[in-house]
């Protein structure tokens, strides 16, 4: 059982074909994907503007700025006049030779005017004699003070540049929040929408898988692929192929930014970037392991789940609880070790790379605070570089997360091109014939075996006339119930022919010969919805007055008009508030709204009581009515009316003919029949 349960480990953490066959999903949404990339384009240039502006208000309009000194009168542009000077903007005006320079200082909430030789340098300051002095290494200088009317005038213009620049600022950010919207959108749309696709492609090629491929595969591992999958796939488009062009423009936008305003600075960042390499290289080989192991522990868990709710009843009735409990325990308990294991990956990478992140803004700090305080650079510059070195580290921690989610997604997708590669075994032949079925069914030396030489039929051979109804008997195993699996091409026998209406069943087109079959199970199947849901399978050319008919006609009118809500009754999974002969009813009434040509009966009567038998005989008549019908029998007692028997034993046709003739053989039909009227005897003593 383990076995069954298990999930092959495959994969590579990217594969070129695999990823050519995910992008032909994407190919009908190229023209969404591609303004994708073009949003990001606006949006990389959002995000690189809002630290270039700041270092622009910080430098040119915050900053201390230097002033040159004219005689009122004699100032080239228009100036302002401090203490009977007036001062112009350095960066106004060509300074004239010995020109006197100063800036602004601020001491106990008054500013000063001082001489340029304080700027950028350590400076106390001392009074004397009422005098405020800056003190420095290169000297004492005097602030001359100077009231707020005249800092104002001075820093006017700085104001409103500032206010520009503020509104500028907002505008870059709304004008971000509208792309980052319409961008967020878009992706996650056109990656819902591809998935939808492939979700569609996966369950509808399922759908065309024949019965062999269910047996050998659990239902869990199935569902796995059309959701977990599925949604992982969803990750790759919205969050990887698309972004990593964001990635990509912000890391190129960033260093050419930086190599922009100041080389060296830019220089000194990079430097970080073979250790970031490394750490990358070496996780994505760790986290390669560690993911795949985390995926066949889910598989393996989905697999488990799915059988246990599946078989509940049995669970819980052979008092096995504890036992799957402690089985799941085992299986939960590996997820949780593959997940701490893979947790632990990406534990040591993430904090490492924070690491590498700060040692890199104290590089900046170290050698970019000592520019500034030398004036080699601006501070606004220093500011800019560490936002753009944390804005660089940005897209080097989403590639590392972006590469588990590629990593997942070539695990989930070579899945689910493994499911969509397996062919399906019962296939059309090119040009199948589409005939008029009428109902004669032939069985010419047929020999089939589930397994390799393991016959379940053999040499089998007979002939079931148009209109005829012919019950087949036996002992546990003798192959009843392969004989109608094959009727339906459910599956292809090895040797031999199976004939409707002298044609062969394998040119015949499936979908034609299947819709003139009605099977009705020992076990029915009832679908959620209503009970005529569960009649018309969403056929909706069948209308409600006929649904009606059908069921008077089978006799279930009875217990659906006393339902609370009638033929709109809700039937909850599997039909659980059904009793099996109401289920059997339902099923006929299915049967005989598709008006197939063959009906196949499959131990309808084996699981319920004498008098719903009785009624149950009565719908079998009227279904079974000009059609060809074929029953698989348990209780013989149903069966005596037959046109013919056909007895089977390990695979092998012992006797034909109808009941009273099989009696006097006095064979083995003579012997079952023997064996169980005794039963019946008993159990009526009892």
């Amino acid at each position: 059982m383990e076995n069954y349960h298990e999930e092959q480990i495959l994969g590579k953490a990217y594969d070129s074909r695999l990823m050519k066959r995910l992008l032909g999903y994407a190919r009908p949404y190229w023209k969404a994907l591609l303004i994708s990339v073009l949003l990001l384009v606006v949006i990389t240039g959002v995000e690189l503007a809002k630290p270039w502006l700041v270092r622009i208000a910080i430098d040119d309009y915050i900053g201390t700025k230097t002033y040159i000194a004219f005689a009122p009168g004699t100032e080239p542009v228009a100036g302002v006049e401090v203490q009977g000077q007036v001062l112009v903007r350095q960066e106004q005006v060509q300074a004239p030779a010995g020109a006197v320079r100063y800036q602004v200082a601020a001491h106990a909430g008054i500013n000063y005017l001082v001489p340029t030789e304080l700027k950028g340098k350590e400076y106390r300051v001392e009074e004397d004699s009422g005098t405020v002095y800056f003190v420095t290494e290169a000297g004492r200088f005097p602030g001359t003070p100077i009231d707020p009317e005249e800092n104002r005038a001075l820093r006017a213009a700085d104001i409103s540049a500032l206010i520009r620049l503020a509104v500028i600022y907002l505008a870059v950010i709304a004008v971000g929040f509208v792309f980052h919207y319409g961008q967020f959108y878009l992706l996650n749309k056109t990656g819902q929408q591809i998935i939808f696709d492939l979700r569609h492609h996966v369950f509808s090629h399922l759908q065309q898988m024949s019965l062999r491929f269910f047996d050998t595969n659990p239902v869990g591992r199935l569902i796995t692929r059309v959701t977990n999958d599925t949604e992982v796939l969803s990750e790759l488009f919205t969050d990887v192929l698309v972004n990593m062009f964001k990635d990509i423009f912000t890391l190129a936008g960033i260093v050419l930014v930086m190599l922009r305003m100041n080389a060296r600075l830019a220089l000194l960042s990079f430097a970080l970037l073979p250790l970031v390499i490394a750490a990358t290289f070496i996780y994505r080989t760790m986290a390669r392991k560690a993911y795949r192991e985390v995926r066949v522990r889910l598989a393996r868990i989905n697999a488990f789940l799915q059988e246990s709710i599946s078989g509940m009843r049995i669970i819980q009735i052979f008092h096995q609880e504890k036992r799957k409990f402690d089985d799941f325990e085992k299986i939960n308990r590996a997820h949780l070790r593959a997940s701490l294991g893979e947790l632990k990956v990406f534990a040591i990478f993430r904090p490492f790379l924070n690491s590498l992140y700060y040692f890199g803004v104290a590089l900046l700090i170290w050698i970019g605070g000592g520019d500034v305080l030398r004036g080699a650079i601006e501070f606004g510059v220093l500011y800019a570089f560490v936002q753009y070195v944390k804005m660089f580290f940005e897209p080097i921690n989403h590639m590392a997360e972006r590469y588990n989610i590629m990593q997942a997604a070539m695990a989930s997708s070579e899945r689910i091109f493994q499911l969509l590669d397996t062919k399906p075994e019962i296939t059309n032949i090119d040009n199948p014939v589409k005939p008029d079925i009428q109902g004669k069914i032939e069985f010419r030396n047929v020999w089939f075996a589930y397994n390799p030489g393991e016959w379940v039929l053999k040499d089998v051979s007979f002939t079931v006339e148009k209109g005829q109804t012919v019950a087949i008997v036996g002992a546990t195993g003798a192959g009843k119930t392969s004989i109608i699996n094959l009727i339906s091409r459910l599956y292809d026998i090895q040797k031999g022919q199976i004939l409707i209406d002298g044609i062969d069943i394998k040119t015949m087109d499936v979908s034609e010969l299947r819709r003139n079959i009605a099977v009705v199970l020992q076990d029915v199947f009832m679908f959620s919805g209503t009970i005529a849901d569960n009649i018309r399978l969403n056929n909706y050319d069948i209308d409600d007055e006929r649904i009606h008919d059908i069921a008077e006609a089978v006799d279930a009118d009875k217990f659906i008009s006393a339902l609370p809500r009638q033929y709109q009754s809700e039937v909850k999974e599997r039909g659980a508030t059904l009793s099996a002969g109401q289920r059997q009813l339902v099923a006929f009434a299915r049967a005989l709204a598709f008006n197939p040509k063959i009906l196949v009966l499959d131990e309808a009567t084996a699981n319920i009581d004498t008098e719903t038998e009785q009624i149950i005989q009565r719908a079998m008549r009227t279904i079974s009515k000009d059609r060809t019908t074929i029953v698989v029998a348990h209780r013989l007692s149903t069966i005596q009316n037959a046109d013919k028997i056909i007895v089977l034993h390990k695979g092998q046709v012992r006797e034909m003919g109808n009941h009273q003739e099989l009696l006097a053989k006095g064979g083995y039909y003579y012997h079952l029949y023997q064996l169980q009227y005794k039963d019946q005897e008993l159990t009526a003593i009892s």
